[in-house]
């Protein structure tokens, strides 16, 4: 027993290593071009809109190429892709910076902030000019029924049922602290900010927590009830950036820094608002408020329209890599190491076991232990959670396709004098071919699907569409990320038939 198990271990690190090796090897470079200024957002509407403002003044005002990493997520990601370097820097609130990331027990001023961000090499600049705070809204209707206006008169309606995003919940300056302020009993369900306004406008929910600056507060004639006990700190848009920046990008840094103080709330509204309600994208709305220009809300843009957008042919290649290079992957390394247990039942149980129970991690923490464990974000932890979720059918598939083999042909190889090596390349393989090529198709279609994580954390693909369809609540333009993963599941399904059907034919002639 204790055999076994050394063996399983050793195994299992094998292949863990082989994961990150070859994930390493296929995935493209991290190191970035030392001319590219990097430029991360958070997943909601006004850090797609400030990240593509910021990216188009950078270029403006610069030789500095800029690379738009949008819709990393939360704030913990986006701060750790800042930390590792893969962004040089992405816009942020005081608030957050103080409570959330510095974690200090009471707001501070800006420049105590920076005091304490320097010894970490960040810094805080160029605040944008306009305050987006938190706030709890409802529905303005049944705000005027039950009297209620304020955080405290809500405390009174314990019948109301809150829908709060998962990230407000989890924050230092979110529900716990303010559930204890102001003493409120509700058991808040946990939903994606985007979904809420929809939640709320259907009755689903009664209250939800909204940015002060959400186009929807107005469209949808919600209540922002009033923190009567100031327990929201100021939330004042700055950028959060390297301090190696300045010297780094020193005309494209002069230029940032001639954004201070020229977006207010009313215009972060306007612009949030074209976004949301009429979906027009996140570059024009930039580029429209750096001109200077007045823009009405324009018409929304169909399915078609998003469909076929400008960034199709770029989230297909990025897509097509990461379902490639992971199957590639877990075929280099699932295929020999399901061979080498294959003889070996017990062992071969556990190994397959242990590749099963990999498939029970959710995608999204699998993704934050990886991101956490190599200190990056983007394409490597993409294809290494890629990867692991592939091993099990092609495992499977070619434990499968060797124990089929006849007892018959084995022992005639052995009579003859076959060594293992030639016994395995010359009978074992080419008859288990057509399982393990199952295996692996149907590891290709899930990873299809799957591969729409990576878009959580900058590695691209159609899952971009889909993350900024859910920020922006937009079903359009989901449906034009879920379109393309899907006609492209169904290519797979066509490759695969084809090259199964070629080497029947192939075997067909041969036996004749």
């Amino acid at each position: 027993m204790e055999t076994l198990a050394g063996t399983l271990v050793r195994l299992i690190a094998h292949a863990v290593r082989l994961v990150v090796l070859v994930c390493g090897c296929l995935a493209p470079t991290a190191a970035h071009a030392d001319d590219t200024l990097r430029i991360g957002s958070k997943r909601f509407t006004e850090a797609y809109i400030l990240a593509q403002v910021l990216a188009q003044t950078a270029e403006a005002g610069s030789k500095s190429k800029t690379e738009v990493k949008a819709g990393l997520g939360n704030t913990a990601i986006v701060y750790e892709a800042l930390r590792s370097g893969a962004i040089d820097l992405y816009p942020e609130y005081t608030g957050t910076i103080d409570l959330e990331i510095l974690k200090n027990p009471a707001p501070t001023s800006i420049e105590a902030m920076t005091r304490q961000l320097a010894p970490l090499g960040f810094g805080i600049a160029v605040p944008l000019g306009f305050n987006n705070g938190y706030a709890l809204a409802m529905r303005g209707a049944d705000a005027d029924r039950l009297g209620i206006k304020s955080l405290s008169d809500l405390a009174r309606h314990s019948e109301l049922k809150l829908g709060l995003s998962n990230e407000f919940i989890g924050r230092a300056d979110g529900w716990r602290g303010l559930a204890q302020r102001y003493e409120l009993p509700h058991k808040p369900v946990g939903l994606d900010h985007g979904i809420a306004f929809d939640a709320i406008a259907k009755g689903q929910i009664d209250v939800t927590d909204i940015y002060t600056t959400d186009a929807q507060i107005e469209k949808m004639s919600l209540r922002v009830l009033a923190d009567d006990r100031g327990y929201f700190p100021r939330y004042e848009a700055v950028l959060l950036y390297r301090l190696d920046v300045p010297t780094r990008f020193p005309l494209a840094w002069k230029a940032l820094q001639t954004l201070a103080g020229t977006i207010d709330e009313r215009a972060m509204i306007a612009m949030n608002a074209r976004a949301e309600i009429k979906g027009v994208p996140f570059e024009q709305i930039a580029r429209d408020h750096l001109a200077g220009e007045a823009k009405t809300m324009g018409e929304r843009r169909g399915v078609w329209a998003k469909l076929v957008g400008p960034d199709l042919g770029r989230l297909t290649l990025q897509h097509l890599w990461l379902v490639a290079a992971s199957v590639a992957a877990a075929a280099l390394i699932g295929i020999p190491l399901a061979l080498l247990v294959a003889p070996y039942p017990r062992v071969r149980v556990s190994v397959l076991g242990a590749t099963g129970l990999l498939q029970t991690i959710p995608s999204l923490a699998l993704l934050a232990a990886l991101i956490s464990w190599l200190g990056i974000i983007g394409t490597v932890p993409a294809l290494i959670a890629l990867t692991l979720y592939a091993l099990l059918p092609i495992m499977r598939n070619t434990c499968t396709g060797v124990a089929e083999i006849s007892t018959g042909l084995i022992d005639a190889a052995r009579a003859l004098g076959l060594s293992n090596g030639l016994r395995l390349r010359l009978i074992e393989l080419p008859l288990a071919l057509p399982t393990i090529i199952a295996g692996v198709r149907t590891a290709a279609v899930i990873a299809v699907g799957t591969a729409t994580i990576a878009a959580f954390i900058g590695a691209g693909g159609y899952g971009e569409r889909i993350v900024t369809g859910l920020a922006l609540n937009d079903g359009a333009l989901l449906l034009a990320g879920a379109l393309p993963a899907a006609l492209m599941a169904v290519a797979c399904e066509l490759l695969f038939e084809g090259f199964e059907a070629a080497i029947r034919r192939r075997r067909g002639i041969e036996a004749k």
